[in-house]
């Protein structure tokens, strides 16, 4: 009897030991989930500005305390790009000692690029003191700041076509240049593999362009089907109208990021006390608080003084270079505005890092698009100016075919490189196109 109950004894052990394993695995592959649900709600937040990585699992931020030189050295002497700053000082000593139009142009546009990029830097370094709420809406206000002064220049010398096309520029420039080369270089990196986002969120994101497109299409469809209540004025109310409705739609998406993504957010705090313990060093802020609205403030007023030299020489470069100046303002002219994004989101593509490469690029389109646009007509029609959202046929046609070719590329949630080389050779195209466009509204601008 007792050689019988050994086997059975030992059987029971191993079935014992066996469920013990699975309910270690079970338990194992809960704790994989939620990790990965924790990274996705991160990554969602970050990705629309409303909770950017130097906020991460929010606490006090330790300030530090910085000399003059010190401050300047590291906001402007540390990074690479700063070497282009003198081109713009350059710039205006050409606009009064030559006054060759294409020559203040090339300057300006060099000399904008790393402002762009620093004011970006100096947002980031603020947002360390600020919570999930402020963050977001000064990555949503500084975020394109350069595109914003650059309208407002461009508005206050009459010059709409000049506007629409610019702002149009950025949106394309997002959509296709910056998230192809994501795509791609990060599919090089990896290319044993699918690179994965959130579909969910690219949905979203999808869906708010698409209302963007519907607010510019609507205005440009009632023009050319001549079916206008009052000829001349019923576009431009509509596209007022329209562009306080796409005011209040951003900021519903700002309080529905901000308020009931952060309360899923907020649980989240506990798990990640380790990580931030060993990460401290790398999310510290390198420069204090008031350095911070210091420096936003010289770059932002350095930029509008760059802007208005860069503006009034826009149709003189147009001119010296026999380019159109639709290309000008559509292609060279975002080129700016997005430096600074386009190597973010090739950064984290290559670090396997799409959510966040996707919120750059596809985020920065939405917040121009569902921000900038409308509130550009709104400030124009505060100035007087006829500023609407008829962008005419030959564009409206080009931004709604762009949105629904990345809609298709985003949908199954996976990227490789050859889907960036298929967007970057879509940009390839738009640029080509409006370089053999001459506007026949120019006359507007």
């Amino acid at each position: 009897m007792s050689h019988c109950k050994v086997p059975a004894l030992i059987e029971a052990q191993v079935e014992m030991g066996s469920v013990n394993e699975l309910e270690h695995k079970s338990l194992f592959r809960r704790e994989e989930e939620d990790e990965d649900a924790t990274q996705i709600k991160e990554a969602s937040l970050m990705e629309q500005g409303s909770l950017s990585p130097s906020f991460h699992g929010h606490t006090t931020a330790k300030s530090p305390k910085n000399s003059v030189v010190k401050s300047i050295n590291i906001v402007i002497l540390s990074n690479k790009l700063n070497m282009l700053l003198p081109f713009g000082p350059l710039a205006i000593l050409v606009h009064y000692m030559i006054d060759s139009k294409g020559w203040v142009f090339l300057l300006s546009l060099i000399g904008i690029t790393p402002l762009a990029e620093r004011l970006g830097y100096a947002t980031e370094q603020l947002a360390f003191y600020t919570g999930p709420t402020v963050g977001g809406l000064l990555n949503a206000t500084f975020g394109n700041v350069t595109e914003l002064i650059i309208s407002i220049f461009a508005l206050k010398n009459g010059m709409i076509r000049v506007v629409q096309q610019t702002l149009l520029g950025s949106i394309l420039s997002n959509m296709l240049l910056v998230l192809g080369c994501a795509f791609f270089c990060g599919g090089l990196v990896f290319h044993q593999k699918d690179q994965v986002f959130d579909k969910g969120i690219a949905v979203v994101n999808s869906g708010l362009l698409l209302m963007a497109v519907m607010g510019i299409l609507f205005p440009a469809v009632l023009y050319y089907t001549h079916s206008e209540v009052h000829t001349g004025s019923s576009e431009l109310a509509l596209s007022r109208f329209s562009s306080c409705i796409m005011l209040i739609a951003y900021a519903a998406y700002l309080f529905f990021q901000l308020k009931s993504q952060s309360s899923s957010y907020s649980p989240l705090e506990e798990e990640t006390n380790q990580n931030e313990e060993t990460s401290d060093e790398d999310e510290d802020p390198e420069i204090s608080k008031w350095e911070a609205i210091i420096w936003l403030s010289i770059l932002t007023a350095w930029v509008s003084l760059l802007s208005g030299y860069l503006v009034d020489a826009i149709e003189g470069a147009s001119v010296s270079w026999n380019i159109p100046i639709a290309f000008i303002s559509v292609i060279l002219l975002p080129i700016v505005g997005n430096a600074a994004e386009h190597a973010g989101a090739i950064m984290f593509a290559m670090k396997d890092k799409l959510d966040l490469s996707l919120g750059v690029a596809i985020g920065s389109s939405i917040q121009i698009s569902m921000f900038v646009v409308p509130f550009c007509v709104v400030i124009g029609w505060m100035m007087g100016e006829q500023m609407d959202l008829n962008f005419q046929l030959f564009e409206t046609a080009m931004l709604f075919i762009t949105v629904i070719v990345v809609a298709f590329f985003l949908q199954e949630g996976t990227s490789n490189y050859f889907k960036g080389l298929m967007l970057i050779l879509c940009y390839l195209i738009v640029a080509a196109s409006f370089f053999v466009h001459e506007d026949p509204h120019q006359d507007g601008i």
